[in-house]
């Protein structure tokens, strides 16, 4: 949102909010269903909601002390989803606005595959959303690794990334990669280090302050279930 919330007529700023809603769509839309909404009214609303807000430049009004992309887009998809109004303009799929690129038929089958679960539909949204955040690093880091050409030392070492025991022995690691153990141990000590500002930057692009990304990042790991110094 610090990318997002700038001008919201200029260019640069639509084109960061479009970026924020095609990423994360996904837990807004499984939300709606979990709320009992059909998925073809899931859709329908997901995609008005995303050209309610690029329309009206919602962003604007947000307030920053209220923080986060993440709590902003859930209470206020939630009062568009509950508005009559906002429901018939749903139909119209955002009124002229062009729709965005959201792949619904993968998404409803996600959905479908996920367990059952008691918790809270808005519980279940932040773990989703904190899932698709790590998802977009992982994709990051993999690219600038390929980039880099250490593609094949970015697939054996991703599983140190979170965690504080490696799912792997790094004796096992370096005989794979052709690398000594403590070479090993070092490439796997910057990969963390990257990942970690990573996942900061990400962060930094759905708060309304860099004050607020230790609480968000705090927020990220607990909403996955994970215990982690990173």
């Amino acid at each position: 949102m610090l990318a997002a919330g700038g001008n919201a007529t200029s260019k640069d700023t639509r084109e960061a909010l479009t970026t924020l809603c095609e990423t994360y769509w996904y837990p807004l839309y499984a939300f709606l269903r979990a709320r009992g909404h059909s998925a073809a009214d899931a859709e329908d609303l997901t995609q008005a909601f995303f050209a309610r807000l690029l329309e009206k430049h919602t962003l604007r009004h947000a307030d920053p002390g209220r923080g986060r992309f993440r709590s902003f887009l859930l209470a206020s998809l939630t009062h568009f989803a509950t508005n009559e109004h906002d429901k018939d303009d749903a139909k119209k799929r955002g009124g002229g606005i062009p729709a965005l690129s959201l792949e619904f038929e993968r998404a409803e089958g996600r959905f479908q595959r996920e367990p059952a679960t008691d918790e809270t539909p808005e519980k279940v949204f932040d773990r989703r959303w904190a899932l698709t955040l790590l998802d977009c690093v992982l994709a990051r880091l993999r690219k600038e690794m390929i980039q880099g050409d250490k593609g094949s030392q970015f697939e054996q070492l991703k599983t140190y990334l979170v965690g504080d025991q490696p799912q792997l022995s790094y004796a096992l690691s370096a005989r794979a990669l052709g690398m000594s153990e403590g070479a090993t141990r070092v490439a796997v000590h910057r990969l963390r280090k990257r990942y970690r500002d990573l996942v900061r930057d990400e962060i930094m692009q759905t708060v309304s302050s860099p004050e607020e990304i230790e609480g968000e990042l705090k927020h990220l790991w607990s909403s996955v279930g994970i215990r982690t110094n990173a």
